[in-house]
């Protein structure tokens, strides 16, 4: 009976995480035509990732290892192992890279504006590490759904 409880947070905290970073860039998009909803736009969506977002991806891990050790399955199995090694690109990329530009983005807009070049040059990098994060995230939940032989 544990196996299916934690195959259901897994997949919850799934559907929160991915779900959640799947919404930032439309609300970028969307408040970029209105700079002033911008500073309360990249606002929520800080507190989306570091509430929401985050926790989920911390809670991915827990309960996947804990599947790992129900089902007995090998961390070296090519599926997961790749998995794994994409999960720590996206988590390193997401704690020194996405949280750090869009902290500093969020700064640059009260200070400077977003007409101001390193405001436009910050959003530029939040959006190409978005693009990267989203990529790695489907890249997992491909591996994780369809278990592909990889290699033998």
């Amino acid at each position: 009976m544990l196996y299916p409880i934690l195959k259901w947070l897994h997949v919850l905290s799934a559907i929160v995480a991915v779900g959640s970073n799947a919404t930032y860039g439309v609300w970028i998009a969307r408040a970029s035509g209105k700079p002033e909803a911008l500073p309360f736009t990249l606002r929520g969506i800080k507190l989306i990732d570091d509430r929401l977002a985050n926790p989920a991806y911390g809670m991915l891990l827990i309960t996947g290892l804990l599947m790992v050790y129900q089902a007995r399955l090998l961390l070296t199995s090519p599926w997961l192992l790749t998995a794994l090694i994409l999960y720590g690109s996206l988590v390193l990329l997401g704690l020194l890279g996405y949280t750090p530009t869009l902290r500093r983005q969020i700064k640059l807009l009260e200070d400077q504006g977003s007409a101001s070049p390193e405001y436009q040059a910050m959003a530029r990098r939040g959006t190409a590490l978005g693009i990267v994060t989203a990529i790695l995230a489907i890249a997992i939940v491909f591996l994780m759904v369809v278990k592909p032989p990889l290699w033998s």
